[in-house]
């Protein structure tokens, strides 16, 4: 196989598909480290109703990501991503650059919205006039992990005169990475993130269908003041193995029906190859099941790619 583009590649630790307790997600960290993945990603969610008609939720994100970067030593990690309605946005900003002190440098701030509604009434967040409350709570975490000061006050959230100390581990803290391409939130977002990401089904999990949306993404990059290429393009990429059952999270297009990849180390190979060709700088693996097994599969991908 051709050399591979610079892409980096990572795994989606699994999120409410099963039950899993800590000893195997810390398997499973150190398994994605050592088969040679690039990265781990945890959901940033509260619970799911599935469609077997159970409630399941996951580890709360901020004290997961903790506890693996304390066990990893060189993946990249970060919430896949962050719901800035679940966290005051200063304080959010605290446990970020906790994070990035205990890793050494290795998050990645991913940051969203939120969408699944049953979550925040459960636990009491509004629900109501998300993005503009992602725009003032975007302003105040950017601000703070990035010059590590903020006085804003705003409709939804104000913060007078918040310090970030300890700051993150990095001048400048982690790198931004956005998590939607709708129309507004690329608004608020594009003129000042590192990163941009789509789930699969954005993009209908299909080279051409990422390549069409990221000439969207770079006409609205071009748009905010960013050069050709500023920011990098990133993507979910959902990997259907054998034994897979198909990946069903809840309602809604977020997990819209797609042709998964083939989940043999040969096929992920030649999508990941395709991805880097066509601008990816960062895929996130969603592995179908997610298993260390599979992991150990994804990493056999990596080998066939650098051969």
């Amino acid at each position: 196989m051709s050399p591979t583009p610079a892409l980096k590649v990572g795994v989606q630790l699994p999120e409410v598909e099963r039950r899993v307790d800590w000893p195997e997600l810390i398997t499973m960290a150190r398994t994605a480290e050592d088969v040679g993945l690039d990265s781990v990603w945890l959901g940033d969610h509260l619970l799911y109703d599935l469609p077997s008609g159970i409630t399941r939720g996951p580890w709360e994100v901020w004290t997961s990501l903790a506890a693996l970067a304390a066990v990893t030593e060189r993946v990249e990690l970060g919430p896949f991503v962050a719901s800035t309605s679940f966290h005051a946005p200063a304080m959010l900003a605290k446990q970020a650059a906790t994070v990035d002190a205990i890793s050494g440098g290795r998050l990645v701030l991913g940051l969203g919205a939120g969408w699944n509604e049953r979550e925040y009434t459960a636990f009491g967040f509004p629900f109501d006039h998300r993005v503009s409350r992602f725009e003032e709570a975007f302003t105040i975490i950017r601000q703070l992990v990035r010059d590590g000061r903020c006085d804003l006050r705003g409709d939804y959230y104000s913060v007078v005169e918040c310090v970030l100390d300890p700051p993150p581990s990095r001048p400048g803290g982690p790198p931004l990475m956005l998590g939607s391409t709708s129309p507004r939130m690329m608004r608020i977002g594009l003129p000042h993130v590192d990163l941009w990401n789509a789930w699969w089904s954005d993009y209908d999990n299909s080279v051409p269908g990422f390549v069409r949306l990221r000439a969207e993404v770079e006409r609205a990059a071009e748009a905010a003041g960013r050069a050709p290429g500023e920011v990098g393009a990133t993507a979910a990429v959902l990997v259907q193995l054998e034994d897979g059952v198909g990946r069903t999270m809840g309602e809604g297009d977020y997990n819209a029906p797609v042709a998964a990849v083939p989940g043999d180390p040969a096929a992920i190979a030649e999508h990941l190859l395709a991805m880097a060709e066509a601008g990816a700088v960062h895929v996130q693996l969603v592995l179908d099941p997610i298993t260390v097994q599979s992991i150990e599969v994804a990493g056999r991908a990596l080998d066939l790619l650098s051969t």
